[in-house]
């Protein structure tokens, strides 16, 4: 990825939205507003006891890929890579219990963004050769991902943007609006976010805070 490309996919993770089923009572409606109110990217997560599969999967995340391309938004799936695939999402991102990024690259090809999430340096310097970004968390308590991992504030941040300062970096993990100035300050291009928009009682205004910092 070259440096002018390195520069607009930063921009582009500025406030990346993280939502499924399970995290929104009308996905559809949620991502619509939501990317009608800032939002810069969007990730499809679908995970959890009540989340869909198959076909009822694929359909949703076809119409979540259309309102993003009307949007001018970037589409990510989780994890899924066959489902990346089939529906021509923008991109992909793992975590360290998916797929190995190196792997993932082989199916993805080039052209299409590969995020992993990261706890550690090492995990960093094992996905730097196959990953367009990473996602560093949590940065706070989170109830979202109950595997999240154990809190750790923006030390990882701050340590990765010095040893490699064009890499872009997501902060995750229980942010608030309240939260993403010092986040950014510490090395982040951007946060991303799911209860905090998704459970918000009022979703346009919840994704304004965060897209007015």
């Amino acid at each position: 990825m070259t440096f002018c490309t390195k520069q607009a996919l930063a921009k582009q993770l500025r406030l990346y939205f993280v939502c499924g089923t399970t995290d929104a009572s009308d996905l559809v409606a949620t991502v619509k507003t939501a990317l009608l109110c800032g939002v810069t990217c969007f990730q499809f997560r679908e995970k959890g006891k009540d989340a869909l599969y198959g076909d009822e999967k694929e359909a949703m995340a076809r119409t979540l890929h259309r309102l993003c391309r009307e949007a001018g938004v970037p589409f990510i799936v989780n994890d899924d890579v066959d489902l990346a695939l089939a529906i021509d999402a923008d991109g992909i991102h793992v975590g360290q219990d998916d797929l190995p990024a190196k792997q993932v690259r082989e199916r993805l090809g080039p052209d299409k963004w590969l995020g992993v999430s990261v706890h550690t340096m090492e995990e960093v310097r094992t996905a730097l050769p196959f990953a367009d970004y990473v996602g560093i968390g949590p940065i706070h308590e989170t109830q979202s991902k109950l595997d999240a991992g154990q809190v750790r504030g923006t030390e990882l941040i701050q340590q990765v943007r010095r040893h490699h300062p064009l890499l872009p970096i997501v902060g995750i993990g229980g942010i608030r609006p309240e939260h993403v100035p010092a986040i950014m300050a510490d090395g982040a291009d951007g946060v991303a976010v799911i209860s905090a928009i998704a459970s918000a009682p009022d979703v346009a205004t919840a994704t304004r805070r965060f897209a007015c910092l």
